[in-house]
């Protein structure tokens, strides 16, 4: 069996392949300045955004964010994963790729993964075959024909049936003790511990066989073809199957659409089949269990929009509000979820067949209700918003859920719109939000903010968070003339507070020299602290590693969560003087997954095309650039060396403190005057 593709080709490969010409084969590129650029493959655009570098061998869309290098490119152009992605770049190098050797116990467990695949395959043939040639079929058939399916879409979703009996498959494919572990293994046999019986786990049912994004078998849902309990029947998870990560009908979804236009979330694997049949090839189920933020987080990897749908009734507005309760964590700028409400008694599968697909599809256009009327619609429910003490309650059970968001342009408009309809500001309605515990009263010279948990002002950054800068108005005339650091100041000193008492504190925002603004901020930003632009004027600049080792070494205290990030990009560019972005995320990849490969591509790409420092030939400009982000990580270091003695004089008071300690606050404080 192969084993994995060594790093080393990956880098080699990538050193031999020009992405622009890469990309320009399949998608015609305009020179722009130093880079390329065309309408995005990956969305629809009229104006392009998508940049390739050919010097850092790396993409970039500023409209949907899709960058990566030209392996990324190859699996979300030609829909192939990773080891295929590199096989096609090789035969186009005219390279065979090579295998790593695995351990005994990494081969064993491959092994086991490739049988139950093989197995789960045969197993969907068999049901297929059952469907066509068993003495029960027509039973069937003439089911199906009575949800209006035709042959063609039951054969492209691999419809089959398991006839009655408690061996057929058992019988199929059980013939070695070994196929018999495996099928328990894959949840296609139950096995009766007492009576030392197997038998099949699926009987007299509709089959239909669950995918995986490529397309293999992972597992089964069941139907029974009368009134009998339970409805459905799923496999249980295994190895290759676990429910909360999965969606059947996506693998159908992607085959069918270069760009998903939505998908449409069902309760039934037959409402996806029966959208299919007329032509509505968006529809998806979760497997047995409801929606959760695994199962959002698949879907917006595929499109923007995700209509929930859901009966009329009681229990359909019960499952509606968990599926919005679970959206609210999930949702990002330019994403959409709405819901869609059935008449009483109906389902996808029966209104389409009803009323057509044209005049469904107007039904999720024009009654698919969006996020953010639902939750006020939810919450305000048998409140009359005329009355103060209505509008109180409407505050107190919206703010909490808004307050879920991610940080953003989105979430600041969602408490806007509850300011409107309160009439409370926002400042009020964060008070409202479920915040963690807020710590002793901040001084007067702040009074609008909070520590923690703060109301973002203008300018603000969370260090913590890759959202978009809450409060930042582009429209704001004084936008442009915030520089970085006055930026880095003022996140920090709403961190950190001063004893109460202490007028002279004003969080060394005038003791910090004005810097000029060399990034410019877009609605798409990332939240850049200063070790995530350190590391992504790295990637730029390579050149300018070894003074980055030299600064990092005074640093080695410092608590910050994106530290070991930009640390280990310096150890790596460090072995490496002249590599690309591209084999950088290369590496990413190999090393740590394609969340990480994403993340980084993102600090390649949000800011760095059209940073002036990114693309600048001038070396002492890149320099001051890293010296400036150094010195405010070297400032922040000094910070927390001195918030213990400061928050020891303000929750315990300056007579706590020795003489020493007084002395030291002294010049603290004097420092910062």
């Amino acid at each position: 069996m192969a084993g994995l593709i060594p790093q080393d080709f990956v880098d080699d490969l990538l050193d031999r392949i020009d992405i622009v010409s890469l990309v320009d084969s399949r998608v015609k590129l305009k020179k722009t300045g130093k880079n390329y650029s065309a309408c995005c493959p990956f969305h629809d655009e009229k104006t392009p955004s998508f940049t390739v570098s050919q010097d850092k061998q790396f993409f970039y869309c500023f409209g949907c964010g899709a960058s990566g290098n030209a392996v990324g490119f190859i699996m979300d152009y030609e829909r192939l994963d990773f080891p295929q992605a590199v096989e096609s770049l090789a035969h186009l190098a005219g390279l065979e790729v090579p295998r790593e050797q695995r351990s005994p116990e990494q081969v064993k467990k491959a092994e086991v993964r490739k049988s139950l695949y093989t197995l789960l395959e045969k197993s969907s043939e068999h049901f297929q075959t059952q469907l066509r040639e068993h003495k029960n079929r027509q039973q069937v058939v003439n089911y199906l024909k009575t949800r209006g399916l035709t042959g063609e879409v039951a054969k492209n979703f691999g419809i089959g049936f398991a006839p009655p009996g408690w061996d057929n498959l058992l019988k199929a494919l059980g013939e070695t003790e070994e196929d018999k572990k495996l099928l328990i293994e894959a949840g296609m046999l139950i096995a009766h511990e007492q009576e030392k019986k197997l038998y099949d786990r699926f009987r007299e049912r509709v089959m239909f066989p669950i995918r995986d994004l490529r397309g293999r078998v992972i597992g089964f849902g069941g139907r029974v073809l009368d009134n009998a309990k339970p409805k459905y029947l799923n496999s249980p998870e295994t190895p290759v199957f676990h429910k909360g990560k999965e969606l059947y009908g996506l693998y159908e979804a992607r085959q069918a659409y270069k760009e998903i236009p939505r998908l449409l979330v069902v309760e039934g694997y037959m409402d996806v089949v029966a959208l299919a049949q007329f032509g509505l090839r968006y529809g998806v189920a979760t497997l047995g269990t409801a929606s959760g933020e695994e199962h959002l987080r698949l879907a917006f990897k595929y499109t923007s929009e995700v209509v929930f749908c859901f009966d009329g009734d009681e229990a359909g507005r019960r499952a509606a509000r968990r599926a919005l309760e679970v959206s609210l964590p999930v949702m990002q700028d330019g994403w959409q979820v709405r819901f869609l409400f059935l008449p009483d008694g109906e389902d996808p599968d029966t209104l389409v067949r009803q009323i057509g697909p044209e005049k469904f599809e107007g039904l999720i256009r024009d009654r698919a209700i969006p996020l953010e009327d639902y939750l006020f619609d939810a919450v305000s429910d048998g409140l009359d918003l005329k009355r103060m003490e209505h509008r109180a309650r409407l505050s107190k059970l919206a703010a909490p859920l808004i307050y879920q968001l991610p940080k953003g342009v989105y979430r600041e408009l969602m408490f806007q719109q509850l300011a409107k309809r309160t009439g409370l500001d926002k400042e009020t309605l964060l008070e409202l939000a479920e915040q963690p515990p807020e710590p002793a009263p901040r001084p007067e010279p702040r009074p609008t903010q909070s520590p923690g948990n703060r109301p973002t002002t203008a300018g603000s950054v969370d260090s913590d968070s890759d959202a978009v800068p809450a409060a930042i108005d582009q429209e704001d005339p004084n936008y442009h003339d915030l520089g970085y650091e006055e930026v880095w100041a003022q996140q920090a000193a709403d961190d950190h507070y001063p004893p109460d008492g202490y007028e002279h504190w004003d969080g060394a925002e005038a003791s910090l020299p004005r810097q000029p603004q060399l990034f410019a901020r877009s609605s798409k930003s990332i939240g850049f602290t200063p070790a995530k632009l350190a590391t992504a004027l790295l990637l730029y600049h390579t050149e300018l590693v070894a003074e980055a080792e030299r600064e990092l070494a005074q640093l080695a205290g410092l608590e910050d969560p994106d530290l070991p990030l930009l640390r280990e990009l310096v150890s790596y560019l460090a072995a490496r003087p002249v590599v690309s972005i591209g084999q950088v995320l290369g590496h990413w990849r190999g090393a740590h997954g394609h969340e990480a490969e994403v993340k980084m591509g993102q600090l390649a790409g949000m800011h760095l095309f059209t940073s002036v420092a990114a693309n600048d030939q001038n070396a002492e400009l890149r320099g001051q650039e890293l010296a400036d982000i150094f010195k405010e990580l070297r400032r922040r270091l000094q910070l927390q060396a001195d918030l213990p003695l400061i928050e020891k004089a303000k929750l315990q008071g300056l007579k706590s403190l020795s003489a020493e300690e007084r002395e030291q606050l002294r010049l603290l404080l004097a420092k910062k005057a």
